[in-house]
């Protein structure tokens, strides 16, 4: 099996609205596993939710390492349903507690993704982007479809509201209405984005990649700069990120044309020949009138 050096990098913020981060993430790295969480219910309910489906994600994927990736990824995801429904049931204040997420699993160039809900996973390539997983929402089966654009979906009023969720009911792992699955090949030059709705509702796809197109080895940098770009935008909820670099991964090639950083340096310097030149040889004509004048004379 091949096997890619992965580089990852993570973030998370509150936003600038919510009183508190009900977003999650977990990663390890070290065996190909990224996953993010956005929870759902009020009274920390949501946050408590995304809490318990992080450590039983975990967990159950530690334990299942035998098990084929989808049988893996699937039975994770249902553990992490029962015990937030478990929890939910004995305790009322928190009854409906449930969270949406997507969880990567990495092994070799292989992707199995598990998705539930209306957080996202794109795949970059070079100076294209792709949206992998599918939002489970009325607004997003609109987008899917092409009935409405993508700014549109950003803007609808409706464009919180879910039909899949983990957590609010109990569910099994092979329920044909709950868990996505996807699967992907991820090449050298791809890399991967997991993120929550609140980066998603404000960056289109387009500025998403545009900012990935500044990646330099540091996975960590760009994560940050989606997730504060999006604060940014609005910040109307939590945000989170993780971003994940294939090792050869560059959004734009020599091939394809330069980065938007060494655009604006040639720019700048063509600027300030051109400027020199205009008064170099302004002088230079000054020059010659002066000395057929005085000639002249």
């Amino acid at each position: 099996m091949i096997e890619l050096t992965l580089s990852c990098g993570a973030a998370t913020d509150i936003g600038l609205v919510r009183d508190r981060n009900e977003d999650r993430y977990w990663v390890d790295a070290e065996h190909g596993a990224y996953l993010v969480i956005d929870g759902v219910g009020g009274q920390a309910a949501g946050e408590r939710a995304a809490e318990i489906a992080a450590a039983t994600i975990a967990e159950a994927l530690g334990r299942n390492v035998s098990m084929p990736a989808e049988e893996r990824v699937r039975d994770a995801i249902a553990c992490a349903n029962r015990a937030i429904f478990e929890e939910a049931q004995t305790n009322p204040e928190r009854n409906g507690m449930a969270c949406v997420l997507t969880l990567a699993l990495i092994e070799g160039t292989q992707a199995t993704v598990g998705h539930v809900g209306d957080s996202r996973l794109y795949l970059l390539n070079g100076a294209s982007i792709r949206k992998l997983t599918s939002d489970h929402s009325p607004v997003g089966e609109l987008e899917d479809s092409g009935e409405i654009a993508e700014q549109e979906a950003m803007e609808h009023p409706r464009r919180n509201e879910v039909f899949r969720d983990v957590g609010s009911s109990a569910r099994e792992a092979q329920d044909a209405d709950f868990i996505e699955i996807r699967n992907s090949e991820i090449a050298p030059e791809s890399a991967l984005l997991l993120c929550t709705d609140g980066l998603s509702d404000h960056l289109t796809s387009r500025e998403i990649r545009e900012i990935a197109e500044e990646y330099d080895g540091d996975a960590t940098g760009i994560a940050r700069q989606l997730v504060e770009a999006a604060v940014t935008a609005g910040g109307r909820d939590n945000v989170t990120a993780i971003f994940v670099a294939g090792p050869k991964f560059r959004a734009r090639s020599s091939a394809t044309g330069p980065r938007r950083g060494a655009t604006r340096i040639r720019l700048g310097r063509r600027f300030w020949t051109g400027r020199t030149a205009f008064l170099s040889y302004g002088l230079l004509l000054g020059m010659v009138l002066w000395a057929v004048l005085h000639t002249r004379g």
